[in-house]
């Protein structure tokens, strides 16, 4: 997590030390600022001073980092970031503290940002009164947002989000059920066996078990995927989206390309890995060739000629994913072969 703090005082400026010390001490990186009129650099030897305008370092730090800090006024941190709130799913946490640390605020972001846990922290480190006004917070909720940024999972609907949080603040239950194994205890106001209208999942796959339902995706599908010599960017692109599309896989739920070692230069793969935003990896055919399936592979006498393997997508894709059995079987087209498989996850329940 990277975090920006600005003070606007002498003693703001020491308290924001003091915060970054104990969020260092908590393996959390922090850059310290100060804006004030005829500042001394050597007055303040560990913090940036800001000679910019405010607006300006603020849209620099609100697209760069993961939470910003405002030491001083809300007013100044409100207008400051103002142009550039977005939504919930990509805006940084942003906190206010007094100067005097006796109240550290919640601005934005609190769940999905973790602007509320960074608050809670901010606290313990200073001796400050936590500022949190999120309902579920305030009423000792289940938070399916938070508790999907916790875990690094997407989330299909903000809209439904909003929907289950309303509901569990006004004491209804909603449906939970999950593709993975549940580790913890799951909160009493979330239904795992009736059919509420109103529930969410965990899943990789676009299922519907309640008439409203949000998906919590996390990333497990590893997609193996071969090509012939030269294939182009959007021919695996192509597809890649149709096969997840038939199969009802959320994209989102990919964690990475791979193949065999041969393909390691391919510019085509290369650029769809780096467009997806995904790493791509890749196995040796020796590697490959020890891989062990509970069903028969898909082999080629040709890709063996050439690879020193019968089948590319379907091994590699098992191999990066630890498991014996595919949940889509090679599926080939213009000289692109995908097949994918899915790694093991177990859905945890408590932070």
């Amino acid at each position: 997590m990277k975090i920006a703090i600005i003070s606007f005082t002498e003693h703001g400026a020491t308290l924001g030390q003091m915060l970054a010390a104990g969020l260092y001490a908590q393996n959390i990186c922090s850059e310290c600022w100060l804006k004030k009129k005829n500042a001394s650099p050597s007055d303040f030897p560990d913090i940036q001073i800001l000679t910019d305008p405010l607006p300006a370092w603020t849209e620099t730090q609100f697209h760069e980092k993961d939470a910003l800090i405002f030491i001083g006024a809300t007013g100044i941190a409100v207008r400051s970031i103002a142009p550039y709130v977005r939504s919930k799913k990509t805006d940084p946490a942003v906190l206010v503290m007094d100067e005097q640390g006796r109240h550290v605020i919640s601005l934005l972001s609190g769940h999905v940002g973790g602007a509320n846990a960074l608050t809670l922290l901010a606290a313990k480190i200073t001796g400050a009164e936590p500022v949190i006004t999120t309902a579920t917070d305030l009423n000792g909720k289940f938070a399916v947002d938070a508790f999907a940024a916790r875990r690094d999972l997407y989330l299909d609907s903000m809209p439904l989000a909003k929907e289950i949080a309303a509901a569990l603040v006004e004491g209804q239950r909603v449906g939970m059920r999950s593709a993975f194994p549940v580790f913890g205890t799951v909160p009493g106001e979330l239904e795992q066996e009736g059919t509420p209208e109103l529930g969410f999942t965990v899943t990789f796959q676009k299922d519907m078990p309640f008439k409203r339902t949000l998906h919590l995706v996390p990333r497990v599908i590893v997609l193996g995927v071969g090509c012939k010599r030269g294939t182009g960017e959007e021919q695996i692109r192509v597809l890649v989206g149709r096969t997840l599309s038939e199969y009802e896989i959320f994209p989102e739920s990919i964690a990475k390309i791979v193949s065999i070692d041969l393909k390691k230069e391919e510019a085509g793969l290369i650029t769809f890995a780096e467009n997806c935003g995904l790493p791509f990896e890749t196995y040796t055919s020796e590697e490959l060739a020890a891989v062990e399936s509970d069903e028969a592979f898909a082999e080629s006498d040709f890709v063996k000629s050439v690879t020193g393997v019968g089948n590319v997508c379907e091994r590699a894709a098992l191999k990066g994913s630890g498991a014996r059995r595919l949940l889509v079987p090679k599926t080939a087209e213009q000289g692109v072969t995908v097949a994918a498989a899915v790694m093991d996850y177990t859905l945890c329940m408590e932070d």
